[in-house]
């Protein structure tokens, strides 16, 4: 037996997985246990965790695997300093005090963080990680690989195929050549966050025309056919400085980024709209090009990029790949995943599974479970008044109030892996009011009106309701609301189209069971699906958090089998402790 620990962390979404022979046993993120959204810090909760799960011990562990390799990601920054010089100087200011004050001494942060773990480090480079999480998972026995985010050390994006447990990368594009950062460059000028805002201007670009695409292709990017493509420096300020855009962008884009929480502009509908048509072209090149390379037509993806569902879903109805695989996690937080497994088969020389009939990520249900006693715990602590209904209670109790216009926090099972609530910890609505968005947005979720809202459907149905959406467990691809049935207006986006999640039993039991009980009061087997969290909070991990996020909002139940706990019935529903201040993302 070989256990594998592997570990992202001190950039963003910092997270710890535990590989054993291959298989994937627990992992989870650091922000989960924090409470610190995008958490970058060591992930000591989340190891230690995965480690519990596996019945093991940091001690006893073959080795830890990192996500990347810090000194060339050093090598990169020096470069661009020097390369800059003297405007990189503040740059350079910024940063070196970082990596001399512990980012450059990952060993020991690892080591310290393991509680004195004395074995052996092994070092991956970023986009391999990413490649390896996109294709040892998957469900084929060979397939094209395509890695495209901001930037790991010094790629930008890379390209090659997996065959049984080889993987080779064979192509490469380099900073500050980069998609995941032209992207984020539009996130800021938009007046949102990068690294978390990005999924914001996905949402923000049916409102918007692409009136700046041209002006993208000739003043920013030189676009070649196979997808590579260089960036023109000039109106960015990534390279020498401490903001993505400078006073050559906002030349080009009718003026400065909008501050953040101020009204949003067509200006900023329009730029969303231009960046996500040059987003598709580009990933649609390089995937025709990583096909044609590897000689295979099925294709994995991974890296930020990658959670774009909205390229995902037209890259699919393009017919460039015959079948498409998108980690769940595919961000840097799926990078400890991949340098685990990358660990693994070519460190260890292990062998892979046999290809599974569905994937390797067990419906991405690799967090932390929560048993009836701790649950009960839990809520008392709090004061809770709980109905104890049994399992198959509350998935009726949950479905009778959500057929009548409720809001119901489903908290059920082990947690989701990567952002996206796959019916563990997700807050559950009725699709059909035409107000349930509204709703959603304002006095739940507490965010930006525009923002959509994802359905989950009974997988043997997602073909009456949605096209081209017959495989779509992990919410990851954006296809079209067929216009032939019941309006679903809290789910479908100002475009026609949905990002959907297909639920099936094997892969999310809990939710799959609601859905069918819902379908048999309505006739509709859809619900909205978003994650249990409000606005600049992460996802809740524990029984204690989802009863705090209902005691925030007005959700109108928490329903965390066999338990079902009513808002109103509440008796400190008036208590000073749930008023606390709003973070924002």
């Amino acid at each position: 037996m070989t256990d594998v620990l592997g570990i992202s962390a001190f950039f963003h979404d910092s997270a710890a997985c535990l590989v054993r022979d291959g298989r994937v046993i627990a992992a989870a993120s650091e922000e989960r246990f924090s409470r610190t959204k995008g958490d970058a810090s060591f992930p000591a909760m989340a190891a230690a965790w995965c480690l519990r799960a596996g019945g093991t011990t940091a001690a006893a562990l073959d080795a830890v695997a990192y996500y990347e390799k810090p000194i060339l990601h050093l090598d990169r920054l020096l470069e661009s300093w020097l390369y800059t010089a003297p405007r990189g100087w503040r740059a350079f200011l910024t940063g070196a005090p970082l990596w001399a004050g512990g980012k450059l001494n990952v060993d020991g942060a690892i080591r310290q963080g393991l509680g004195g773990y004395s074995g052996r480090v092994l070092w991956c480079e970023h986009h391999e990680s990413h490649a390896a999480s996109a294709f040892y998972p998957s469900p084929f026995d060979s397939a094209a690989v395509l890695t495209i985010d901001g930037v790991g050390e010094w790629p930008t994006a890379s390209m090659g195929r997996g065959d049984g447990a080889a993987l080779q990368l064979t192509h490469e594009q380099k900073y500050p050549d980069s998609l995941g950062l032209l992207y984020s460059a539009f996130t800021y000028h938009a007046g949102f966050r990068v690294n978390s805002g990005e999924y914001k201007l996905m949402g923000l670009a049916p409102y918007g025309t692409p009136r700046f695409s041209n002006t993208i292709l000739s003043h920013l990017v030189d676009l070649r056919d196979d997808g590579s493509f260089r960036l023109h420096m000039a109106p960015f300020g990534f390279l020498d400085g401490l903001r993505m855009t400078n006073a050559a962008f906002d030349a080009l884009f009718e003026g400065p980024p909008r501050m953040p929480e101020s009204p949003i502009t067509q200006r900023e509908m329009d730029m969303a709209a231009s960046v996500q048509v040059v987003t598709e072209q580009i990933v649609q090149r390089m995937a025709a090009t990583a096909v044609r390379e590897a000689g295979v037509r099925d294709l994995c993806l991974a890296g930020g990029v990658a959670l774009n569902a909205v390229a995902n879903g037209t890259l699919r109805r393009a017919g460039i790949v015959n079948r498409l695989w998108v980690q769940p996690a595919a961000g840097d937080a799926g990078g400890a995943l991949g340098a685990a497994l990358l660990a693994w088969h070519r460190y260890f020389g292990g062998d892979r599974a046999p290809t599974q009939q569905q994937d390797g990520m067990q419906g991405a249900l690799l967090g932390p479970a929560y048993n009836a006693d701790e649950i009960s715990a839990a809520l008392r602590a709090h004061g809770a008044v709980v109905q104890h209904l049994g399992r198959e209670g509350v998935v009726d109790r949950t479905a009778e109030w959500l057929a009548a216009g409720r809001i119901v926090g489903w908290f059920d099972g082990r947690m989701e892996f990567g952002p996206r609530a796959l019916g563990a910890r997700s807050i559950l609505a009725d699709p059909r009011p035409a107000d349930m968005q509204a709703r959603l947005n304002a006095h739940i979720k507490l965010r930006e009106g525009f923002r959509p809202f994802a359905p989950a459907v009974l997988a043997e149905c997602a073909d009456d309701w949605f096209v081209g959406a017959t495989d779509s467990p992990y919410m990851l691809q954006v296809v079209p609301v067929r216009t032939d049935v019941p309006p679903l207006p809290a789910i479908t986006h100002r475009d026609g189209s949905a990002r959907v999640q297909t639920v099936t039993k094997e892969r999310a039991s809990g939710l799959h069971a609601v859905l069918q009980a819902f379908a048999a009061r309505t006739d509709c087997p859809v619900l909205v699906n978003t994650s249990f969290n409000i606005r600049g909070e992460p996802v809740v991990l524990t029984p204690a958090d989802a009863y705090a996020c209902l005691m925030r909002t007005e959700i109108d139940a928490l329903a965390i089998p066999p338990y079902f706990v009513v808002r109103a019935d509440q008796l400190t529903l008036g208590d000073a402790r749930w008023n606390t201040p709003l973070a924002l993302d």
